[in-house]
């Protein structure tokens, strides 16, 4: 068996694990979002029809769904962005969002393992995740308007 074959596997065994029918649309589903992380909702029917032929966006949104509530998918909703989708989850890392483009990537919290999930006064909150963002302008949208990069870094400093 080769490594790719397992993967529908470990899947389906991740489905199961969370209550949830293995079915072809939640199989397509985490696997294309698994290789295109911090994707919309549109973006995954987009890449699951190319795997299954037709599906409907609302099963998409449905699975999505289901899965971010078994905590197998994340939903972050960065402000002024639509909701994006990945498969990482249960590692409390952030997100740098382009304000630009809205490029989205994964980065580990800056002091080690889940250092936020302990604010300064949890007011009595039971905290199990924190989300930090953090915006500015990815290296391509940079290139496209230094001026406008060196305008928002010289906003940082005022």
């Amino acid at each position: 068996m080769t490594p790719d074959a397992s993967v529908p596997d470990t899947l389906r065994q991740r489905l199961r694990q969370a209550g949830l029918r293995v079915t072809a649309p939640r199989l397509a589903v985490l696997e294309w979002l698994a290789e295109h992380p911090h994707a919309t909702a549109d973006q995954v029917a987009t890449g699951v029809r190319g795997q299954l032929g037709s599906v409907s966006t609302q099963a998409v949104y449905d699975v999505l769904g289901a899965c971010a509530r078994a905590e197998l998918v994340r939903r972050i909703e960065p402000a002024g962005h639509p909701a994006r989708f990945e498969t990482r989850t249960g590692d409390n890392h952030h997100h740098l969002v382009c304000r630009r483009c809205g490029r989205t990537e994964d980065v580990d919290c800056a002091v080690g393992a889940a250092p936020c999930l302990e604010p300064s006064d949890g007011k009595g909150f039971a905290v199990d995740e924190a989300e930090v963002v953090f915006w500015g302008l990815c290296p391509d949208c940079l290139v496209a308007s230094p001026t406008t990069a060196a305008h928002h870094h010289e906003e940082g400093r005022a």
